[in-house]
């Protein structure tokens, strides 16, 4: 992942839970930056990491993600007192991704996409375990014509309490019934085995080989978790919990299918 270095906040955007912002960096590029102190904490940035890294091994559209530094001193520019909070308990390493200009919401009602795209993003999601891509929050922006899929912050919800291992990584997920693009994934069971196909063992250490070693320290430690203290051990458990997850994926594949008929 590329980093740089956030040079000036330019404007919050209040309608994500998180408060993320608009900010310009050291390339003069404007990105969507993801704080380290907002409320969800480290682990939803670790999850904004690993699904991009999943999503794009699966070619499914995402701006890039890039590790951005953010320093405390520009809460000092800020009149909010809540931003100027969220960026002292950010400083250091964020993430951010690439602000499309001119991008619109996906709407349901007005816009669409086709089969095959619904069934590789529902098969995604249910992945993933992503709660938020419904009608009501789709997490997906059209740009340039087509769609592209936006945070993944509320996703991998185990990590938010596990010690290095899930009872039943194979687990269904029940909340694919609410998914807003799932009346058009015809196509569940066509799709499984390719996308399968493109996370094996070496893809998955490449995709936990991108978060930095600060994350995952600090994860552990805000848990009180000695078991994934070493970044190293703590990245492995994430690969053992795709392997194990994708070796019976029939299960979740066929809790999407159910929910779809």
């Amino acid at each position: 992942m590329r980093r740089i270095d956030v040079r000036r906040y330019v404007t919050p955007l209040r309608e994500g839970g998180s408060m993320p912002a608009v900010v310009e960096a050291d390339d003069l590029g404007l990105y969507v930056l993801k704080f380290r102190g907002a409320g969800q904490g480290v682990r939803a940035l670790i999850a904004e990491i690993i699904c991009a890294g999943l999503a794009r091994a699966l070619a499914l559209p995402m701006p890039e993600l890039v590790l951005a530094t953010l320093d405390a001193e520009l809460a000092r520019t800020e009149p909010d007192p809540e931003i100027q909070d969220l960026i002292r308990a950010s400083d250091g390493l964020n993430v951010a991704v690439d602000y499309l200009p001119g991008a619109a919401n996906f709407d349901p009602a007005a816009d669409s996409v086709d089969e095959d795209f619904a069934s590789r993003l529902v098969w995604f999601d249910a992945l993933v375990s992503n709660v938020d891509r419904t009608a009501r929050n789709t997490n997906l922006l059209v740009w340039h014509g087509r769609p592209w899929l936006i945070d993944h912050g509320a996703s991998l919800t185990f990590h938010h309490a596990w010690r290095g291992a899930v009872a039943d990584p194979a687990k269904p997920f029940a909340p694919i019934a609410e998914h807003v693009l799932l009346p058009r994934a015809t196509q569940l069971a066509q799709v499984d085995a390719p996308l399968a196909e493109r996370l094996d063992g070496s893809v998955l250490q490449t995709v936990l080989a991108a978060v930095p070693d600060e994350f995952l320290t600090l994860a552990a430690a805000q848990m009180g978790e000695t078991q994934l203290a070493d970044p190293a051990h703590h990245r492995q458990a994430y690969v053992q919990y795709f392997q194990a997850r994708l070796a019976e994926r029939g299960r979740w594949l066929q809790g999407a299918i159910d929910a779809r008929g």
